[in-house]
């Protein structure tokens, strides 16, 4: 990463205005003293995205904002900040290793991603992939604009296959297709608050589809699969399930329904993948408990805590059903990550 004396712009002085608009989340220094502003960021940055490092020569001056809203299987978080570096490290991922794919649209200013040995200059109107699964930097030499869609790995690699081949990659929109995915994307922010579900998911899946065929075109790939009945269906009912794993009520026959397919269906869906609704439900929110667990931020909530928080009713079933999956008991795990 770059030494501090080495970034020479100036800061820029904006006034940031925090608000809640709809379903938005949106974090502003504004709402913090200056002298915690850095602090303040990299906390916020953190619970929108990933543990990282994260530094600035511009003090108590710093000004940033992130305002985040969801459609269903894609998070979609504006970004406005002034110049700064940021890292993943692999400490930072054996902390929390998300499940998901970062792709960062360029509005204004410029950054510079490195990750496995490729560098990408990203300026207005280009966008990069980005695995927070593997070590990265990026460097913000001025004040940006910029939109992070949060994707998950899981649907990205349904359309493209290897998805190492294509991260930290620049795709400069030049071409008729790069420059369709990027006015696409770059006009989400404004526009989902009004979806409904069904609508969002559609959205989501037509962005999908864009990006992952310009990235197959701009890199002469022939990977890219637009997304099949069978595909949406696969999506939409993890999505669901998603959504409602914190809910104990939640059965399978009603995520099938709530998905639009029938219960036999959902389970063909996921037979593939050697599992049933069911299974995946309960694997689904074992996940969900063991990185909790993990997470250095949740040390001070008790296990049990943790576990109703997650759709479970039930300690003693939730340790037996732990210890089956991870060989361990969920406190024993705890006293191991400490």
């Amino acid at each position: 990463m770059t030494a501090e004396g080495d970034i020479s712009h100036s800061c820029s002085r904006r006034t940031v205005v925090i608000a809640q608009i709809d379903m938005a989340i949106i974090h502003s220094t504004s709402e913090a003293h200056p002298r915690d502003r850095l602090a303040y960021w990299r906390e916020v940055a953190t619970k929108a995205f990933v543990r990282h490092e994260f530094r600035s020569n511009c003090g108590a001056s710093f000004e940033g904002t992130i305002r985040t809203v969801l459609l269903p299987g894609l998070g979609v978080s504006a970004i406005e900040c002034d110049r700064c570096e940021v890292g993943r490290r692999t400490s930072d991922i054996l902390s929390h290793d998300p499940d998901d794919i970062f792709l960062c649209l360029q509005l204004t200013g410029k950054s510079v991603w490195d990750q496995d040995g490729h560098q990408a200059v990203n300026e207005a109107g280009s966008f990069v992939l980005v695995d927070p699964g593997r070590p990265y930097t990026t460097l913000y030499p001025t004040p940006t604009k910029s939109i992070t869609f949060t994707i998950p790995r899981e649907a990205l690699r349904a359309r493209l296959g290897n998805i190492a081949a294509v991260t930290a990659r620049t795709v400069a929109a030049q071409s008729p297709l790069a420059k369709l995915a990027a006015g696409y994307l770059a006009l989400l922010p404004e526009h989902v608050d009004a979806l409904d579900g069904t609508a969002g998911s559609t959205i989501a899946n037509h962005a999908l589809d864009l990006v992952a065929l310009s990235l197959s075109n701009a890199f002469n790939g022939s990977g890219a699969v637009l997304s099949s009945p069978r595909a949406l269906a696969s999506l939409r009912l993890k999505q669901v399930i998603e959504a409602r794993l914190a809910d104990p009520e939640l059965k399978p026959a009603a995520v099938a329904a709530e998905a639009g397919i029938s219960l036999r269906y959902a389970n063909a869906l996921l037979s593939p993948e050697g599992t049933s609704l069911e299974r995946y439900i309960m694997a689904r929110r074992l996940e969900r408990c063991r990185r909790a667990l993990e997470d250095p931020m949740q040390m001070h909530r008790m296990v049990g805590e943790i576990a109703y928080s997650w759709g479970f009713s039930d300690l003693s079933h939730f340790a037996r059903r732990f210890r089956q999956a991870f060989g361990i008991s969920p406190s024993e795990y705890r006293r191991q990550i400490r």
